[in-house]
């Protein structure tokens, strides 16, 4: 069986390739629900060619979220896969067309992260189609917000992901395989992000010493107190936004920042909350208040034996197929595979097509990498 699935995914490599071009081609920020959903046509209806069942999750604000099921009458545990269609780039941003490539790379908007992980998905269950595979459904998941942290629906893709994906016996998350890296990741950071909105007092700048209260150098206050959360294997803080000010001889009566945090654990996660919420209380310059909210959160993704369980058994699988095993790795970006995690369902992210600078306008994907990644997740799809 694992001979002719190999075989078909080498015949059908160079289509695939193309197949690759086309979705990222099709331009697709996450903010631009047009864009998204042709992304999700375009799968669609490469899905059902193949006699795959889809279904679509619609959504009024966010690209419609997928699921693509084949075998959907087998009575094996299922094989979720999992990809996002959404990009960070506005449409434009890479010229037309927005993809080029040589005889080794191929460059654009999302070619890793991630839409290389649709064409590595699309292929290995062509493949497995090809060899008359049948014993388990195997289920491809795509997300529609994943870039903006699912906040476009509200969590909604993320609640529909973890439903279809229930009683799987293992998640292959298909985020961009790092570049040249020997590892999967088993751990991720989650991440959250506040926006404190300060009120002063306005006066005219001449009478900053006897009258007004300087939001800004409230917000300065508070900035120097986050910057100082800087444990590269637990809690970061990086304040990226601020806006405030009226004029250069007036003391500001508003400032806005944001801040952007990351952390190892759930406990981490509390106590972070904790801080920033004693230190909006907190008052720097008399006059001065502070609100703040969440205005964006994705959990961390904790080291679990589960996690650790299925990569021993993928690991077994590749070396019984001629593939080179993978360590356990963590990243310090977040993922849809942490929520799989915490819903208890097993998981291994990290397993699509390989690359890297993500998220600029160099982001590269390795061409052949599309046939070894194929491979790999059919294998498993069949033998775990």
């Amino acid at each position: 069986m694992i001979s002719k699935i190999f075989a078909s995914i080498d015949a059908l490599y160079d289509e695939y390739v193309g197949v690759w071009e086309d979705v990222c081609n099709i331009e697709s920020p996450t903010d631009y629900k047009e864009g998204v959903d042709r992304v999700g046509a375009y799968v669609a209806d490469k899905a059902r060619a193949l006699g795959f069942a889809v279904e679509i999750f619609p959504q009024p604000v966010a690209g419609d979220a997928l699921c693509i099921t084949m075998n959907p009458e087998a009575k094996g545990a299922p094989v979720c896969l999992s990809a996002h269609m959404d990009t960070v780039f506005p449409v434009g941003f890479f010229g037309t067309p927005a993809v080029h490539r040589d005889a080794e790379y191929i460059y654009g908007p999302g070619v890793v992260d991630c839409k290389g992980g649709i064409a590595v998905a699309l292929l290995a269950m062509n493949a497995l189609r090809n060899a008359g595979f049948d014993e388990r459904p195997v289920k491809l998941i795509l997300q529609s917000d994943e870039e903006v942290g699912s906040s476009l629906s509200k969590k909604a893709t993320v609640g529909y992901m973890i439903e279809k994906a229930q009683g799987a016996v293992a998640f292959l998350n298909l985020e961009g395989h790092r570049f040249r890296s020997d590892d999967l990741c088993l751990k991720r950071k989650g991440i959250l992000t506040f926006e404190f909105k300060i009120k002063g007092k306005a006066a005219h700048s001449s009478q900053c010493a006897t009258a007004g209260a300087n939001a800004i150098l409230e917000a300065a206050y508070k900035i120097t107190e986050l910057e100082k959360q800087k444990d590269k294997d637990g809690i970061t803080c990086c304040c990226s936004i601020i806006e405030g000010g009226t004029a250069p001889n007036t003391v500001p009566e508003n400032c806005s920042f944001k801040v952007n945090v990351r952390f190892a654990t759930a406990e981490q996660e509390a106590w972070i909350k904790n801080y920033v919420s004693e230190l909006a209380a907190r008052t720097f310059v008399e006059g001065c208040t502070t609100t703040v909210e969440i205005v964006s959160d994705r959990v961390a993704m904790e080291l679990e034996d589960r996690n650790i369980g299925l990569l021993e058994r993928m690991n077994a699988i590749f070396e019984k197929n001629g593939l080179s095993p993978y360590k356990c790795g963590s990243r310090l970006g977040g993922s849809d595979a942490a929520y799989v995690t915490v819903a208890g369902i097993p998981c291994v992210d990290n397993i699509g097509a390989e690359g890297g600078k993500i998220h600029t306008k160099d982001e590269f994907g390795v061409l052949g990498s599309l046939r070894e990644m194929a491979k790999r997740v059919a294998a498993v799809c069949a033998e775990i």
